[in-house]
């Protein structure tokens, strides 16, 4: 592990960067402990406050975790896929945010890689999958559902959707695409959609997965997608024409 002491960049970024590198390759392997602060600060040439800060953005990235006592230290951590759905999400969201995604190309992200779901949804959905989807229409259908707790449902709805494929990885991929670009999407267009519309929608998306038939499924969250970018579309022209 090595950093460049010339380098103008913050040596505990330098630190923990070169630390991270090693956890990346396999060279720290899961469980394995770092070693002391003083050792690690002696290994840099730095000062220990500088590698716990290094150390202190590592456990921020949930790299690492730490444990007193004994038998404690800095520990090359196990990450799971639900510690990193959180991490996930909220990258994604920033980087819709600040990035200034449109909403054309946001919806054909996200309704593509749903898509791409389906084969898998459709041969391996589960009834706690289904159920979960055939409770939030049901929701959905509710006259006194705030316009909040519709999107909500919303997101939990294609959730399940993603879920059915029974994938964690593709799972861990789309939580951005359902839970960052979902929400952007339905902030746009919650005031002009019809949530009958939408029902029906997720009802034929639901039935077809049921009868384990993808181009069903396919074809309705096609139509859904198409639907999403006209309300988006009317949506951005109509706060774009000059008022008065």
């Amino acid at each position: 592990m090595k950093i460049d002491p010339d380098n103008k960049a913050d040596l505990s970024a330098q630190i923990a960067e070169a630390i991270r590198e090693e956890i990346m390759t396999g060279r720290l392997i899961v469980d394995e402990r770092l070693p002391s602060e003083a050792e690690l600060a002696d290994h840099f040439e730095v000062s220990r406050p500088t590698v716990r800060e290094a150390l202190k953005r590592l456990a921020a990235q949930s790299l690492i975790r730490t444990a007193r006592g004994a038998f404690g230290g800095a520990f090359v951590n196990r990450l799971s896929y639900p510690e990193a759905y959180g991490q996930h999400i909220t990258t994604s969201t920033l980087l819709l945010s600040m990035n200034a995604i449109s909403f054309d190309v946001a919806c054909e992200a996200r309704y593509a890689l749903e898509r791409a779901c389906t084969p898998l949804a459709a041969a391996r959905r589960t009834p706690d999958t289904l159920a979960t989807m055939r409770a939030e229409i049901h929701r959905q259908g509710q006259p006194g559902l705030t316009d909040e707790s519709f999107c909500a449902s919303d997101v939990t709805y294609h959730r399940a959707l993603v879920d059915s494929a029974d994938n964690p990885v593709l799972s861990y991929q789309l939580a951005g695409a359902v839970e960052a670009m979902q929400p952007l999407m339905n902030m746009i267009t919650f005031t002009a959609r019809s949530r009958e519309a939408i029902v029906g929608f997720h009802t034929r998306i639901a039935d077809a997965l049921e009868r384990h038939e993808d181009g069903a499924a396919q074809a309705a969250l096609s139509e859904l997608e198409a639907y999403t970018l006209t309300l988006g579309r009317d949506v951005m022209a109509a706060r774009a024409r000059p008022k008065g």
